[in-house]
């Protein structure tokens, strides 16, 4: 079950507790006294490990001791996994508390809990995860990230950007490299060789690399040389419409939801662990170009937002969470739920849904779009998808905002 905490350090160690509820809890005087706010330093940690009582205060008293302050934290055991998750943000003063003396302090805490994870971030004193970036002909992730980067809204040092697209001297992506000194690489792919040798060689020296609309499978070999996390971005519109226009395809089709996933790179091809995901609904009065920009817009926000997470040690995100969500956001709410059962109980009354799969590991949620299609926002089309019978939609206010409003003269 699923709890967000925010406390003081200074509160009673009474809260290492081996059942935890579901609830979210604020306390009234937790609030820092930011007077003396102005020598202290943000850090990060997170922990994993075997579930038992008196984590979260040992935690605590850690902190504590060496004179820092728990802004917020969050704590996550799944159930029947007996295993115990935790991401706390504290504040601290590096004179009092020195950099190497907290990583002491918490490696002592993970071996006396057996940790299978204890990392700490400090972003004002800790180097910037070293990043490349690839990408194909497609500018507008890359573009936004490389703004992103130059603004210092990305944590971040891009040590180059390689691409299997020749771009000539004069556009806007080479000219703000060589500006900024950051080295563009072409390497010209085929379908035998994709070049991944020497790409290895390239990102030797980096953290973890963004696949910024990189049109290229990467193989398992290059993800077993690489060993370290890939981040990739793509629309919502695939599996269904694929080629060289699926915009054009889900337009014509009539798609009311459209979105963008980001996600972990695995060998299995756009099915690695989710970070992040968003969607937005358009309608009947989008035109094609306004269709493609809300889509374009959407891939852009979701990789800068995986991003960040990853940078903040977010537990959404990192190779020890891949195999299980670890924080209360990875999880719908119940109201959300609800919905979701609303919706998927009106799908069973109209279509077969027999052999229908899941988007990666979520759930279908059916939306009744134009000509009485159900359409996954993450995968319209998807094998579930089947033609649904004239009829009056007959949702409750409750599922208004995922009715699409024309639904009415389209059912």
């Amino acid at each position: 079950m699923a709890l967000a905490r925010r406390f003081s350090s200074s509160l009673p160690q009474v809260l290492g507790l081996a059942k935890r509820s579901s609830q979210s809890l604020r306390f009234p005087d937790d609030s820092v006294d930011c007077s003396s706010c102005s020598s202290l330093t943000h850090g990060i940690h997170v922990f994993q490990c075997p579930d038992a009582v008196g984590i979260v205060a040992k935690l605590s008293e850690c902190i504590a001791t060496r004179g820092g302050n728990i802004l917020a934290a969050d704590v996550f055991v799944p159930e029947n996994k007996h295993v115990f998750y935790s991401r706390s943000d504290f504040v601290f003063d590096p004179i009092k508390w020195p950099r190497n003396q907290m990583d002491e302090d918490f490696l002592k805490l993970s071996t006396s809990f057996n940790a299978m994870r204890s990392v700490v971030r400090v972003p004002a004193l800790d180097p910037k995860y070293k990043i490349a970036v690839l990408a194909s002909k497609q500018d507008h992730c890359l573009v936004d990230l490389l703004h992103g980067w130059q603004d210092g809204k990305l944590p971040v040092d891009i040590t180059c950007v390689i691409s299997n697209h020749d771009r000539a001297p004069n556009t806007h992506v080479i000219r703000f490299l060589e500006r900024h000194g950051i080295p563009y690489h072409y390497l010209s792919t085929t379908k035998e060789n994709k070049r991944e040798g020497e790409i290895l060689e390239l990102v030797q020296n980096t953290d973890f690399l963004v696949l910024a609309r990189y049109m290229q499978i990467l193989s398992g070999n290059f993800l077993r040389s690489y060993g370290k996390d890939i981040i990739n971005i793509h629309h919502g519109l695939l599996p269904s419409f694929k080629g060289s226009n699926p915009s054009k395809q889900a337009f014509d089709a009539g798609v009311k939801l459209i979105g963008a996933t980001s996600h972990f790179v695995t060998e299995a091809l756009d099915a690695g662990p989710i970070i992040e995901q968003m969607v937005e609904r358009v309608s009947h009065r989008e035109n094609l170009q306004g269709f493609v920009q809300k889509s374009e817009d959407l891939e852009k926000q979701c990789l800068s937002r995986a991003i960040k997470f990853y940078c903040s040690c977010h537990p959404k995100t990192g190779r020890q969470y891949q195999q299980q969500a670890c924080h209360p956001e990875c999880f719908r709410e119940q109201k959300s739920k609800a919905i979701v059962a609303k919706l998927m109980q009106i799908a069973k009354d109209n279509v077969m849904l027999e052999g229908a799969k899941k988007c990666h590991g979520l759930p279908c949620l059916p939306i009744i779009c134009v000509k009485g299609l159900h359409a996954c926002p993450f995968a319209p089309g998807h094998p579930a998808t089947k033609s649904l019978p004239n009829s009056t939609c007959n949702l409750d206010d409750e599922c208004s905002s995922l009715c699409p409003s024309d639904l009415s003269t389209r059912c």
